[in-house]
Parts: structure tokens; sequence; C-alpha cells
């Protein structure tokens, strides 16, 4: 018997492998219908921006659905501290439930709201009361997620199963585009001006059903229940888990996720949701090339998470973060210049494949990074919160402060406002341990503390 307990353990049987991966494609699936419901709103705001605003031109409506966008990234801090703090307490499966029914109730919103004509202010407001709750959804979506994916991932394989969560995130993205071409393509112009944007958001909401009915299937992580176990026998009377109270025993923690995720969730929002519209707003390349465009160059992105989060597992997550740090700090003012003066859209993909490429290097591994830093009593809100206040201030406001920088006449400013901030993140990649050992995941936060 002693025999085999010894080679249960160094080989544990093929059906814990095969949960895992149930646990994770759950998780994914659901992360998937989340995002893309958020993207949904991108994609199509090159039509239903004149909907909700009144009419002028195309730069001052994009402006002001920009405007929308980042509200709703204010409401993610929020949602990081609200959905993160009930993660820690309550569970990880209950706060997925939770986020993915408020982003339903988003899009259902946006998909039933009339027009700026026929409701006059009330239409922005209740884009905005939509965005607002969508906010809330994805700020505790991510952090859950990762914290989830990051628990039940097999040690020694957390960067090659976390990187799933940017592969459903993408996926969402290319859900969104893929419907946006084929509505172009049976659809006419004025069609999809007047009501078929809607379709995207009916889409949305039902999909959260199916989420709903996946995510009641998954296990609980073995981490969160052993940690209520033992936080439920103990009596010493500290801070509670899931509390801002705890989370500050984490100063240093808390201020590596801000720096690293600085540069590079600015870089991420320029190459994915700005520049659909800086294709069409800048290049002159038209709508629906540029959605095709964009669809392409995802789909290359989508393969590319994995096979980097795999490497992270080889040769660590440090390296992967800088080489992001100097690679992206290289290639954002010249790519954006050259794309910005062509309308080829071979060009173009090549122009916008290249700077996502070196996104992987950090995408792929940015979750695990997070969460390898905190112990699992305080590890949903240890990602949440400061991680969605850094996205908040600049993945949030990137469109925002693209479209400001293009309306003052001066466009390219922004390419360098990127660079800066890719290169505040490489120095915080160059000074922090690196992470993963293949350690249990408990190892690895405490060694972070010390």
């Amino acid at each position: 018997m002693a025999t085999q307990s010894t080679t249960e353990r160094a080989h544990p049987p093929r059906r814990d492998e095969r949960r895992v991966v149930s646990n994770i494609l759950r998780g994914s699936i659901g992360n998937l219908i989340e995002w893309y419901d958020w993207y949904a709103y991108t994609a199509f705001s090159v039509y239903f921006a004149a909907t909700f605003f009144p009419s002028g031109n195309q730069t001052a409506q994009l402006l002001n659905t920009a405007a929308v966008f980042a509200v709703g990234f204010l409401m993610r801090p929020i949602g990081g501290w609200v959905l993160g703090r009930y993660a820690d307490r309550r569970g990880r499966r209950a706060a997925l439930t939770l986020s993915v029914t408020l982003m339903a109730a988003g899009s259902l919103i946006v998909a039933l709201t009339p027009s700026y004509g026929s409701i006059g202010v009330a239409a922005p407001v209740l884009l905005v009361l939509a965005r607002l709750l969508q906010g809330l959804s994805v700020g505790g979506e991510y952090s859950t997620s990762a914290t989830y994916m990051s628990e039940v991932a097999t040690p020694g394989r957390r960067g090659y199963y976390s990187s799933f969560q940017y592969v459903t995130l993408i996926a969402g993205q290319l859900t969104a585009l893929g419907l946006q071409i084929i509505l172009q393509q049976v659809l006419s112009a004025s069609q999809m001006d007047a009501w078929g944007w809607r379709i995207a958001f009916v889409v949305g909401a039902a999909g959260a059903i199916v989420v709903l009915w996946l995510r009641r299937g998954m296990d609980e992580s073995e981490s969160f229940e052993r940690a209520a176990a033992e936080g439920a026998e103990d009596k010493s009377g500290g801070p509670a888990r899931g509390s801002l109270r705890l989370l500050l025993n984490y100063p240093r923690q808390c201020l590596v996720v801000v720096g690293l995720t600085m540069g590079g969730t600015l870089f991420f929002y320029t190459y994915t949701t700005y520049l659909q519209k800086f294709m069409v707003n800048t290049s002159g390349i038209a709508k629906p090339t540029a959605a095709w465009i964009n669809f392409f160059a995802l789909i290359v992105f989508v393969l590319l998470q994995p096979v980097m989060g795999l490497l992270s597992d080889r040769v660590g997550r440090r390296p992967m973060l800088i080489a992001f740090g100097v690679l992206g700090a290289a290639v954002t003012v010249p790519s954006l210049t050259l794309l910005s003066h062509t309308s080829d859209p071979v060009y173009a993909f090549l122009l916008m494949v290249g700077p996502l490429a070196v996104s992987s290097l950090y995408t792929s591994i940015s979750a695990v990074v997070k969460a390898e830093l905190f112990p699992t009593s305080i590890r949903a809100l240890g990602v949440g919160l400061p991680y969605a206040l850094t996205v908040a201030l600049f993945g949030g406001t990137a469109e925002y402060v693209a479209l400001w920088f293009k309306k003052a006449g001066h466009e390219s400013w922004y390419f360098y406002y990127v660079t800066a901030c890719v290169l505040i993140s490489l120095l915080v990649y160059i000074r922090m341990r690196e992470t993963s050992d293949g350690s249990p995941l408990e190892s690895e936060a405490a060694a972070a503390r010390d």
C-alpha cells in the first residue's frame, strides 16, 4: 500500500488532470462570454455612436463613446474590490457566477435602449449605466478568474493553464469582431447604423445563460477550501479574509501589480481595442476591411498565448516581462507612425500583428504573475484592486487620450505616451523577483512576502 501511495503521489491519476482541464474550460468559456460583452461595445461603437449622442463629426461622436468606455473602467476598481472580497470570503465559483450575471444585465440595457432622437439625454445616461454594470463585472471577473485558474492548475504548468485567460479574453473580442463581419455581409450600412449593432448585445445577454449553467458545475479551488477551513479555526482575531486591512499587509506586492500592469495594459488596449478606430479614422481604411485586419491579427494573438505561457514555465516569468518591456518600447512609435500613413490591408495587418506578438510576452503570464504574489486569503482582492485601478487609469483611458491628441492635432504624441508607460513598467520588471519555480502556489506567495 505504501508503494502504491508513493506512486500515486509521484504520478497523479489521469482523471485529476482531466478534472483540471474541465475546470479550466468551464472557467474559460465563461470568461469568453464576459469579454465578448465587454468588447462588443468597442467593436460596434463605430455604428452606434450616432445613436446615443447628438449629431456631429465622426471623431466627436467616437470621442463620446470612448469617454463612456473609460467610465466603465472607473467601475473596475470597485468591481475588483467588491467581487474580489466576495471571492476571498465566499468562494471563487460564487464570485464568477455573480460577475457574469452583472455583465448580462449591462448588455441587455445597451440592446434595448432607444436612440438619442427618441428619448434625448436619457439615451447616453442609460449607456453609462450599462457600462457601469459591465465595469463592475469585469473588475471582479479578471481577478477571480486569474485566481481560480492559478489555483486549480497543475503545479509547474500554471503559466500554460493561466494563459487561457487571455486566450478566452481575446476570443471574446474575436467573437465580437466575427459577428460584426457576419452582420456587415448580410446587412446594409444603413441597417447596421439603425439597428443591426443591437444584435451583438442580445447575443451577449443570451450567452450568459449558458455560462451560468457551466459555472455551476465548476469545482471550488482546493486552495480556497483549505484557507476557509483554516480561517474558521483561527481564533487570533487577525484581519478577515478578503479585507482591505489584510491587503495592507502586502504593500510591495500591490505596487508590483501596479507597475507591471501600467505599460502592459496600455500597450494591449492600444493594439486591440483602439487600433480598429485608428485604421478607420486615421489610416482611412474602410470599416469592413479594418474589421477583417483586426480579426486575423487577433487570431494570431490568441494562438501565441499558450505557447508563451508554456515557455514561461520553462524560462520563468521575469525574462519574458523584460523582453516585452524592451520590445514594446522599441516598436510603438515606428509601428503606429507607419500605420498612420498606409491604407494597404496587408501592410496594416503586419503592423498590427507584430506588436501583438510582443504583447503576448506580457498578456500570456500577467494573470499568473499577479496571483503568485499573494496568499489564498487575499489573492482575489490582491490581484483585483491594484490591477483594476491601474487598468482604469491607463487601459480604460487609452482610446480617449488617443482621440483627444488627434482632435488637438498632435496624434503622434500618444505614441510617445505609450512608449513612456512601457518603459516605466520595464523598470519594475527589471527590479521584481522571479515568481515561478514550480513549487506550490502558497510557497511562492510566502516567498514573495519575505
